[in-house]
């Protein structure tokens, strides 16, 4: 390693090297990127200006929007910049970062994800005990324990990363300093970051689903045997319908690239998924639990076209 050049500075292939693909590619991932900013964001300023969604179930939304516009500004405007000027370079220091911030804010939404799904299961299988049991003091340690979770889980990432020697190709078969593509390019064995991926990244990705599955599948069996109201039946499904929609959005692409061997997928196919969590479900987030959520319509409409 003494005679061997050590890399200071990556090239992101990004998506397609066509100039006519990325022209049209970048007027679409922007439009994409404006709408979680703005979808998020109404969402947010509604639950925060709206005394009637200071709930529990409003306070994760509100936690999960915060999560989506972060997790989308850590890839995308490095990615709309690449689209514009063919192959984008990133330092070595920015390559940890971002690799960090991917981690951090994909592992803490992963985990809120089925924070949420415990709390509708509290709300409808127990609501006797649903403010004792979710009572503020309690929300936010479950959403403080999340983001903390996720950062010490991209930290150990980051740290073993750095812990590898680049000297030889720079060229990242990606969009952003993702862990698979970045460790192929190490001169030293990659071997142990990759058994992390599978092994705790996986842990962490099939644990929360499992968690929220079996919530969900108990709260069916609930409504079906205990509650006799067609009308509670149908306000109960309404709000599991629209997590269960998020769910399946984000669990579904994230199992494909990080429980099956870490390098199992081509990289086409694993950048397809990644969009799809990064990039597509935070647009569609604000949009399934406003069209599926009254008291979120009402609210909207309350703060946009009241004349007060």
């Amino acid at each position: 390693m003494d005679n061997q050049t050590e890399v200071r500075k990556f090239i992101l292939l990004g998506l397609t090297s066509l100039q006519g693909l990325q022209k049209f590619l970048f007027m679409l991932f922007l439009l994409l990127y404006l709408s979680t900013l703005l979808g998020n964001m109404a969402i947010m300023i509604v639950v925060a200006c709206e005394p009637r969604l200071h709930t529990p179930m409003y306070f994760f939304l509100y936690n999960l929007s915060c999560l989506d516009i972060f997790f989308s500004t850590v890839t995308m405007p490095k990615m709309l910049a690449g689209l514009l000027s063919g192959h984008q370079g990133i330092s070595y220091t920015g390559c940890l970062s971002q690799l960090h911030f991917f981690y951090f804010l994909g592992s803490s939404e992963d985990m809120l994800l089925a924070v949420m799904a415990y709390d509708r299961f509290v709300a409808i299988c127990n609501p006797l005990r649903y403010t004792l049991i979710m009572r503020p003091q309690a929300c936010l340690q479950l959403a403080v324990g999340t983001w903390t979770a996720g950062f010490l889980h991209a930290l150990m990432h980051t740290v073993m990363t750095s812990r590898l020697h680049f000297c030889g190709p720079n060229h990242i078969q990606h969009y952003f300093c993702e862990i698979k593509p970045l460790v192929k390019l190490a001169c030293n064995s990659s071997q142990l970051n990759l058994n992390l991926l599978s092994i705790i990244t996986g842990s962490i990705v099939i644990g929360p689903f499992v968690f929220t599955l079996f919530s969900y599948l108990y709260i069916f069996s609930f409504l079906r045997l205990k509650v006799q109201s067609k009308e509670g039946r149908k306000k109960a499904f309404s709000t599991c319908i629209s997590h269960l929609t998020v769910v399946a959005l984000f669990y579904v692409p994230v199992i494909f690239n990080y429980v099956p061997p870490s390098s199992g997928n081509s990289p086409s196919w694993t950048m397809i998924a990644t969009l799809m969590y990064n990039v597509v479900t935070p647009v569609l987030n604000p949009l399934i639990y406003t069209l599926r959520n009254v008291e979120v319509k009402r609210a909207l409409k309350r703060r946009l076209f009241s004349r007060e």
